[in-house]
Formats: C-alpha cells, structure tokens, sequence
C-alpha cells in the first residue's frame, strides 16, 4: 500500500521544505556520513525546488516527518495545482515575459544599490536557484562599494549555507554599523529556527531603533568581547529559494509574514522552466561567456542554447550554472564536447 510523507522540517538541495506532502519511497535512512533522510517521489508535485524523480530529503530527526493519508496528498497536490494557476497571470509572448522578468531584476539592482547607502534596510529576494540572483545582488554591491574601497570602509559580507543563532547574533553585530550590509544567500535554515527568527526579526524591525539582544549566558560571547545587547544600524539582504506565499506550514507562514512585514519582499516570479530557460538566454546574450574569448561568442552562445533547449528534460539541472558547464567543455574539448556533455550533463535512464 502506497504511503505519504509530509516534510515538517527538510532540505532537499538548497530548497527548504515544511508542510509538503510526497509519495514515500522509501523510510528514513542514514548515509555513511551519518545524515537522517527520507526518500519521497517528486514527480507526483509541483513544488518549486523539487525535480521530477526520486529525492532524498535531509531531515535532522524523525519528528521532521509525518505520515499522511491519500486525501490529505490529494489536497495538497490540489492546492498547489490552484497556486500555480493563480501565479500563471503573466503576459503569453516571448517579448512580454522576457520584459517582466527583466523589470523584477531592475528593480532587484535599485533594491540592492538602496540597502548599501542604507535607504532601505531590509530586502528578502526570493526564486529559483541558478538564475543570477546572488550575482546581480553582489555586483550592485561591489559596484556601490568603489568609493568605500577607496576609502578602505567597506563593509558587507555574503554568508552561505548553515548559520547557527549564535553565529547569526555574532554576524550581525560584526555588521551592525550604518552602511554595512549582510547577505544571507540561501540560510534557509534559519527559517526553522524559532531563536534565529527572532534575532532576524529585531535585526528588521521597522522602528526607530533595532535593539537585538542575547538574553542567556554564552562563553562564546564573552571571550569574544561581544555584548548581550547591541543596536543594529546596518541592513540586511536575505535570498532564498524559498516562495514566501506558497508555503503550507501554518507555524512557518506566520513567522515569514513576520519577516515580510519587516522588508521589501521581491518574487522573481521565474517558476517554470520556460521562464527559467528565457532569463539563462537573457543573461547568455549579456556577455556571460565573454571570459572565454571564444573566437566567435555568438556561435558558442547559439550552441549551448540550444543543446539546453534540446535536452530540458533530460538536463541534471536547468541552471545559469549548466551553461557555464557546457562552455568549459566546449573550451576543453572543441568539436567533440557533446559527447562528454550527454555523460556528465544528462540524467540517465531518460
């Protein structure tokens, strides 16, 4: 008999799960580094982060899971049928989806350029991964930062992957000065973390002053010399591969409609793979492969397009990061690069 899981507190890849409900393939098991997961089916579901096979979920206990019933998956593949045609509202031409797309990423360069010179304080980026977003937040940076280097003030920080609540505190802190920004890109595991919230929220609180505090007892903190109590001037730029509005979890949409109330909320709005294949078409035809000195970029670009437009599903991963592959075995190998590419790029059995 079939069963179903619902993912409470999970990570598959980058993409944090709470409230999705999957077909189970397999229990809970322990890899040979000693990480819990489960094996759900993510063919049957339209969840943004989840491909379409067999995916082994991260989890950190069994209370992170919950067997559910055929109706309660039948209901959530219903509502997330509904959100996604709710979301598909967007203009039906090429032209038209390439323009909107390019205008949410305008508006993410003011946003970012605005946090460096401290006029907004607060940004949550949220969409797929391998689409640029961390790249256009960084260049705003650097570019907002030239005149900081030269003046040797510089202050900001990209901060990748798990960060503790203590980590988080630290880091704040260290960033706290007006001026100084902290770039969470993709710390998911903050959002599952009632302490790390908490901090995150004084450190977006829209009020006159941002007062974060440590109200235990750290040794950390003390050998360090850093106090339990601090005001945080700097602002902060939080990306994620997480759809803010499409989470199911009653517990987690409350303490991200906190977070959301605090900042300026950008949904790059890039949830189908057309839409994904348009903006790594849009970014190619900018110049990405140019630190290849290609003899004729154009021809090169024409290819990788199109061997990713060829082979979309079969693709390990639809991703800015796909095309910088197949560049580098075209600059490897020449005429003879798709023959590594279908072994390295493509999945198999498909």
């Amino acid at each position: 008999m079939k069963q179903y899981v619902e993912i409470k507190n999970g990570v598959y890849g980058k993409t944090a799960l709470s409230g999705e409900i999957f077909p189970l393939v397999s229990p809970i098991a322990r890899s040979p580094k000693g990480q819990l997961y489960v094996t759900v089916d993510g063919s049957k579901v339209a969840v943004p982060g989840i491909e379409p096979r067999n995916c082994r979920v991260k989890i950190t206990s069994p209370k992170d899971i919950q067997i559910r019933s055929k109706e309660a998956f039948e209901t959530f593949v219903a509502d997330s049928t509904e959100l996604c045609v709710d979301d598909q509202e967007q203009p039906q031409t090429e032209a038209e989806r390439l323009a909107r797309i390019q205008q949410r990423f305008d508006i993410l360069d003011d946003m970012a350029a605005a946090c460096k010179d401290g006029t907004v304080r607060a940004l949550i980026l949220s969409g797929p991964p391998g689409i640029g977003k961390s790249y256009g937040v960084l260049k705003q940076l650097e570019k907002q930062s030239m005149f900081d280097n030269i003046q040797g003030t510089n202050e900001w920080e990209v901060v990748k992957g798990a960060t503790s609540a203590i980590g988080l505190y630290k880091k704040l802190y260290r960033y706290s000065a007006a001026g100084s920004v902290v770039v969470f890109d993709d710390c998911d595991t903050v959002l599952f973390d009632d302490l790390s919230l908490n901090i995150l929220k004084a450190a977006l609180d829209s009020g006159q002053k941002r007062i974060i505090q440590w109200n235990t007892e750290s040794r950390v903190l003390d050998r360090e010399g850093i106090p339990d109590k601090f005001e945080f001037k700097g602002s902060v730029i939080f990306i994620t591969n997480v759809k803010f509005d499409g989470v199911k979890s009653k517990k987690l949409q409350d303490h991200l409609q906190a977070l959301m109330s605090r900042c300026h909320y950008i949904d790059l709005t890039i949830d189908s793979v057309a839409d994904k294949m348009l903006r790594i078409k849009q970014v190619i035809r900018l110049g990405m492969l140019n630190s290849y000195n290609f003899e004729d970029t154009r021809k090169i670009e024409d290819m990788i397009i199109d061997y990713m437009d060829t082979n979309g599903g079969r693709l390990n991963e639809i991703s800015l990061r796909m095309a910088i592959k197949l560049a580098e075995l075209i600059k490897m190998r020449g005429d003879t690069w798709q023959d590594v590419a279908d072994v390295t790029c493509l999945k198999r059995g498909i």
